[in-house]
């Protein structure tokens, strides 16, 4: 457990990701293999409530959602009522700029649409809040981009220093080839001489290791920082096929682990990182991912096999939604 940057929050050094666990359909390599035939509402929602019992068994204690995951903040939500849980007993961290739109179906043409208006921030602030009430502790703008202009508009950044100071922490997440830009973009803003963030969420792992040097600078800013990605969707895992991941497979068989808790522990062990989100889909992937925690104070050697930023980005953005 460690405090998250200067936000007050205590967070456990894996966080478990609701992603992959609030609607039927995303990104990872081979999600059939995980979720099966059944894709109904009731069968997601025992799905996520039993990776919520075992994650918490296992003393994760930071969640992390999102307006557009589906129904992850309804399981959460009514997980939590279930569970009768104080409510510091878990930091939770939720998005707000994305809109789920899949209608709960994994052939919908189009998954989620982003907006990132001040409309936007304050129609997803009232529905986050009408579902997780004060349980709520941060929350995050969801891919910020240079190109999208969030970072420009003033009525957005005054939105996100109002409720700052109502006690919400205010996070910025970022993605794609340009992250590094963003959260330095994000680090020089302030809203009447103090900034609105205080966390930001980025993608790193062995594959995208490009938004490191940005990261520590966050980190040594006071802010706290939350890795996701790590497993690069499903690439670094035993069901990777890249040449560059064969590396990895190999040096986790000589450390007696898995591949996926090999490159989660790969972002554990960098000195800036506060949580490492583990996307597990299953209670199997949950053990491995928890197991990461006992190699990232090891002297590995991790592989170098870093791809450059654009074509990493290329090749997620033509990863199928399964």
């Amino acid at each position: 457990m460690r405090s998250l940057g200067s936000t007050g929050l205590t967070v456990s050094r894996i966080g478990l990701g609701l992603a992959a666990l609030g609607r039927p359909a995303y990104i990872n390599l081979e999600r059939e293999r995980d979720f099966g035939a059944d894709r109904s509402t009731a069968a997601f929602a025992r799905r996520c409530h039993d990776m919520l019992d075992a994650a918490y068994a296992a003393g994760i204690r930071y969640v992390d959602a999102a307006r557009s995951y589906g129904m992850a903040e309804v399981f959460l939500s009514s997980w939590l009522t279930k569970r009768g849980l104080p409510r510091d007993a878990i930091t939770i961290g939720s998005k707000w700029g994305y809109s789920y739109v899949g209608a709960w179906r994994v052939d919908a043409p189009v998954q989620e649409v982003k907006d990132l208006s001040i409309d936007t921030l304050r129609r997803q602030t009232a529905e986050s809040r009408a579902l997780l009430g004060d349980r709520l502790h941060l929350y995050q703008i969801h891919s910020a981009t240079l190109e999208s202009g969030v970072l420009e508009d003033d009525a957005v950044l005054g939105e996100l220093q109002r409720l700052r100071a109502g006690g919400l922490a205010i996070g910025v997440t970022v993605s794609g080839p340009k992250q590094a830009d963003v959260i330095r973009r994000a680090l020089d803003l302030e809203v009447n001489g103090e900034s609105p963030f205080q966390v930001v969420q980025a993608t790193w792992n062995l594959l995208e290791p490009s938004a490191g040097p940005a990261l520590a600078d966050a980190k040594a800013r006071g802010w706290g920082v939350i890795v996701k990605e790590a497993l690069a969707n499903g690439r670094l895992t035993d069901r990777g096929a890249d040449e560059g991941i064969a590396e990895v497979k190999r040096q986790a068989e000589a450390l007696g682990t898995t591949t996926d808790a090999l490159a989660l522990a790969a972002a554990l062990s960098q000195p800036w990182a506060d949580v490492v989100l583990s996307g597990a889909a299953t209670l199997e992937q949950l053990d491995s991912h928890v197991s990461a925690s006992s190699l990232a104070g090891r002297p590995i050697q991790w592989p170098a096999i870093a791809e450059a930023p654009a074509e990493y980005w290329a090749a997620r953005s033509r990863l199928a939604w399964n």
